[in-house]
């Protein structure tokens, strides 16, 4: 007898003294808990066959066969209600079945789950309003890597129609991987034995999106198309043994249409609260000269509010002076885009007999996204005198209403393209070694790999351009004096072209575990679980002249600039351009005089690698990027960890109850290489030191360790036939992004006749620390679930989680060879800190069928947490010296923000009818407003703000092989909106219109 079915006898045996009878898909999630293998749901196998005694009765009950959604649901039921920890998962009847355009869209279905929208379609996932950094995911158990620098993984890079099952634990056990405070997200693509049945299934849907329409894209047709193929099929060998395989691929080549609104963001120096005080005119918007609102007259330079602790007064230096938030820009960008993606997926599964079970799988998915941009750039920080300061109109936050004055204009275009693989591979070794004990050996191997191309282009005015904007009920509205935007001639001055490779990141996953699970054969506990596991993480981006890449600048600005603009030159690519967000045209020409002369929503563009290749020449080609270069970050992340766990199964007081109970050990070792200039320590004739640079790098080196225990509980009772109560704590860990545990130092030295290196040599900086500890957290979970039948659930949870940790600057001392002494020397750095934060939440399901076909679910969850992320540059910001004395150095203007990617309300609702072949259904998915951390510097803030999306798909099966589906995400255009700093600072609104995909699928 194979294990799988071994163990699904087992559980129909003990689910005898059970009132309620588990259909198969709950008792196998059920038996999965017991093996060890938590982090993934597994779902969808056959039962036993009944006795010989029972057929002929069996055979005289009419057997309803339950599909699509209902199915869904009903499965999702069964996950929740079998599951010993808390569980929400969704699984497919058949591959391609999974009822979702994306992996992404699948887990937004889930209760307490929402997703970050990136090009008009889910990618990173947040559970109970927490952020993706909080969250752990794996594929078929094994951790997964990503190329965003961080711990969260886009789900867009995996097609929803090879994978089979997805799941959110939102406790944990001690089996499980560690890496999830918020949970896990599990994903499981087929196990072919386990399926049982031969599968061929074909499946094309093309791909219409009604913006793209109105684009004239040189990337992309107006249609694209998903094709996919899978074929699943189990073979019978000699001697008892059984081989099964399966393979899928997909080819995805579909456009995104994206149109924007953007202003300079706060993650560099290009946004600034600038002085809006009439009797300061030094600076600020009252300046008595023209120039940038954040310089003086006379005096510093990028400055404007100045929120620096004067020690005479305890409070900023600009203390009660009102400001209002302006960028070096504000810009309308239109874009052509394609996105191309192939993905293979395959699964051998071979029993050489009933003792052991062997499983290999891969997962490889490639990914191109490219974008043609052209931009329309109206730089704004130049105040002019007269006339900006008196007539600016700003909201209470300091947000701009309405802005006049005097600046350049440009046209600028980006060429961008991104590259991103992925592959997982995978051995699962189980054997039976006797009735009572299995040992399981999994080994796994994942990379990503990401690679981001660009062409930046510019042409400017030669002269500044007086010209005015309100802001609308969604974007600005522009006007300019005398000038016509769609004449390419306005914009010969300047030329400029930046060639860009960037962002080129490695990340890979090494992991190995080995699992035992013993069963007892009497008693309340039921068996017992151990095991240990090592992982091996690498993350290396690689530097350049520009830090995280290189780039090659052209520049030109003579006679022939006409030339090239003329020669490069098309026709806006876009009819409507941002209709669905702006009241009315969003350029308007008016004379001197202010009479209007016309309007629109273009201006003159040009083709990017055109106008790239015009100023480079025979130079034109991407920079490279180097290995040993002070930009690269290479860190190593070593982890081990062993576990021990208790699964009961027993009566207590007259109600069965079940569960697990153990604890995980994690030891985890960082290592981090960074690159830094070669120094020597050189004196004069009067004996005085200096440090000088060599032309060589020195490779350096940094650490951090530390060791944590993870103890978890998980209790559920059977309180009745239908109700069910639920119990669950754990200790929960979340590891800081690899991106962060950097080692880029330098020196800092004392020039003031320094006779010794400890005089010379005063101490250092850099970024990155490789010692950053995880922010750890206590989690405790309550509910009571409530199933009137299968198609029904009413639940409800109450959790608790409280945090230890928060990031803070504090100088810390670290050992430095130079010149052949080891010197040790202070250094300031981002470090986690010991203070604690709650948060508290509610969670509700409900589904509901009618007999009419008519059903309902609906998942809502509510949080609140005390937790504050201070903005590094406008927050309350603190140093802590060797002493651990820590000294306010700003005082914020600007709210703290939650924890990263914290929604306070997230909801999803499901209305799905379904009678005879014809299955339909309508979602609604909302999330509340939450800060979202830029990945090229995130401390700082920037939000998100609520929105709700709809969606909808419907099919129809023509026969036993043939089905046609229609499926639609953001059916009501509704656009993506972010504020910079602080709510209420517009910053980005992004318009991506809705997404159609119409199809059919067959299988035999």
């Amino acid at each position: 007898m194979s294990l799988l079915k071994q163990q699904l006898n087992n559980a129909q045996t003990d689910t005898k003294s059970h009132a309620f009878t588990l259909n198969p898909v709950a008792r196998w999630v059920k038996r999965a808990v017991f093996t060890g293998m938590a982090s993934t749901v597994a779902l969808g196998v056959n039962a036993q066959e009944a006795p010989q005694a029972t057929e002929q009765a069996v055979s005289d009950v009419e057997v309803i066969d339950v599909v699509g959604t209902r199915k869904t649901v009903q499965d999702q039921i069964a996950i929740k209600r079998e599951a010993t920890m808390v569980v929400d998962g969704l699984s497919a009847e058949d591959i391609g079945d999974l009822p979702a355009l994306s992996i992404g869209e699948a887990l937004e279905s889930i209760t307490g789950a929402a997703s970050h929208r990136e090009n008009g379609g889910a990618t990173e996932i947040t559970i109970r309003g927490l952020g993706p950094f909080l969250s752990a995911t794996h594929i078929n158990g094994r951790e997964a890597t990503n190329g965003s620098g961080d711990r969260s993984v886009n789900f867009s890079q995996f097609p929803s129609e090879l994978v089979k099952k997805v799941a959110i634990y939102k406790t944990q056990d001690a089996s499980m991987i560690e890496g999830g405070v918020a949970g896990v997200i599990a994903l499981e693509t087929v196990k072919p034995l386990d399926f049982g049945k031969r599968r061929i299934q074909g499946e094309v849907k093309t791909n219409y999106n009604p913006d793209e329409s109105n684009v004239n894209n040189s990337l992309q047709g107006d249609i694209g198309y998903r094709g996919t193929f899978s074929y699943v099929d189990q073979f019978e060998l000699q001697g008892g043994k059984s081989v099964g395989v399966s393979f899928g691929v997909q080819r995805q080549d579909i456009s995104q249409p994206e149109a924007e609104y953007r202003s300079s963001s706060p993650s560099g120096s290009s946004l600034w609260a600038c002085l809006n005080d009439p009797a300061n005119t030094n600076e600020g918007f009252y300046r008595s000269k023209a120039g940038d609102c954040e310089d003086q007259v006379s005096g510093s330079k990028n400055q404007g509010y100045n929120n620096q602790i004067d020690p005479d007064t305890g409070k900023a230096v600009s203390d009660g002076t009102p400001y209002a938030w302006t960028g070096s820009s504000r810009s309308y960008r239109q874009n052509e885009t394609t996105d191309e993606r192939d993905a293979v997926f395959v699964a051998l599964q071979f029993q050489p007999s009933d003792k052991w079970d062997i499983n290999l799988d891969a997962q490889i998915s490639n990914r191109t996204q490219a974008e043609a941009r052209h931009d329309l750039l109206f730089l704004q920080k130049r105040a002019t005198p007269g006339v900006s300061g008196p007539t600016l109109v700003t909201n209470s936050v300091g947000g701009i209403l309405h802005w006049e004055g005097e600046d350049r204009l440009e046209s600028a275009g980006e060429q961008y393209s991104r590259e991103e693989k992925y592959k997982g591979y995978g051995i699962n070794v189980e054997h039976v070694a006797t009735d009572n004990l299995t040992l399981n050996l999994d080994l796994s191997y994942s990379q990503t790999t990401r690679e981001e191309l660009q062409i930046s282009n510019r042409g400017r005015t030669d002269t500044y351009q007086a010209f005015s904007w309100d802001l609308g009920s969604r974007i600005p509205h522009f006007s300019l004096t005398d000038f016509d935007v769609t004449d390419i001639d306005n914009f010969t001055d300047s030329l400029r072209s930046r060639i860009d490779r960037e962002n080129v990141r490695e990340n890979e996953v090494v992991g190995a575990r080995f699992d035992i699970d013993y069963k007892l054969d009497k008693g309340a506990f039921t068996s017992i679980q151990a095991g240990t596991r090592v992982s091996k993480l690498t993350f290396v981006q690689y530097g350049g002249n520009q830090g995280n890449g290189s780039r090659s600048e052209y520049t030109l600005n003579d006679s022939t600039t006409a030339d090239v603009m003329h020669n490069c030159q098309i026709e806006f690519p876009e009819s409507h351009f941002l209709s669905s967000v702006s009241d009315g045209d969003i350029l308007t020409q008016v004379d001197s005089d202010g009479n209007y002369v016309s309007s629109g929503n273009a201006w003159a563009t040009y083709d990017n690698v055109c106008f790239a290749q015009a100023l480079a020449g025979s130079e034109f080609a991407y920079p490279d990027v180097e290995y040993a270069n002070p930009g690269t970050i290479d860190v190593t992340e070593k982890t081990k960890s062993a576990y021990v766990m208790a699964n009961y199964d027993t009566e207590m007081f007259g109600k069965f109850i079940r569960g697990n109970l153990g604890v995980r050990v994690v030891k985890t070792d960082v290592s981090s290489v960074g690159f830094r200039s070669s120094y020597s320590v050189v004196d004069n004739e009067l004996g005085e030191l200096s440090l000088v640079e060599g032309d060589e790098l020195e490779r350096t080196e940094g650490g951090g360790s530390y060791t944590e225990v993870l103890p978890s509980f998980n209790l559920v009772v059977d309180y009745s036939e239908d109700v069910l109560l639920r119990a669950g704590i754990y200790r929960g860990m979340s590891r800081v992004d690899p991106a962060d545990l950097g080692y880029s130092r330098e020196f800092a030295t004392d020039e003031e006749s320094p006779m010794t290196i400890d005089d010379l040599i005063v101490g250092a900086n850099g970024s990155g620390n490789p010692n950053t500890q995880p922010l750890m957290s206590w989690n405790f979970d309550v509910a009571a679930e409530w199933y009137p039948n299968e198609d029904s659930i009413f639940a409800l949870s109450l959790y608790y989680k409280q945090f230890q940790g928060g990031f803070q600057q504090r100088t810390e001392l670290e050992d430095f060879v130079i010149a052949g002494e080891t010197l040790t020397l202070p250094i300031t750095n981002s470090v986690t800190t010991d203070d604690k934060s709650d948060l508290y939440g509610v969670e509700a399901s409900i589904a509901y069928r009618w007999d009419n076909g008519l059903g309902v679910k609906f998942g809502y969850n509510y949080a609140d947490s005390n937790y504050e992320f201070e903005d590094s540059l406008y927050g309350n910001t603190y140093t802590t010296d060797l002493d651990g004395n820590s000294t306010q150095l700003t005082t914020a203007i600007v709210p703290a923000g939650s924890v990263p990617g914290f929604s306070k309300n997230v909801f999803s609702g499901q209305l799905y009818y379904q009678i005879g072949d014809l299955d339909t259904a309508i979602i609604y998915k909302y999330r509340s407003n939450y800060f979202q951390p830029y990945t090229s510097n995130g401390t700082r803030l920037r939000y998100v703000d609520g929105v709700g999306v709809w969606e909808m798909r419907a099919s129809y099966k023509f026969n036993s092989n043939v089905r046609f589906k229609v499926e639609a995400i953001n059916l009501f255009s509704a656009p993506k909106s972010q504020d910079f700093f602080v709510e209420g600072n517009l910053g980005e609104v992004n318009d991506y219109g809705p997404r159609i995909f119409a199809g059919a699928s067959v299988k035999f």
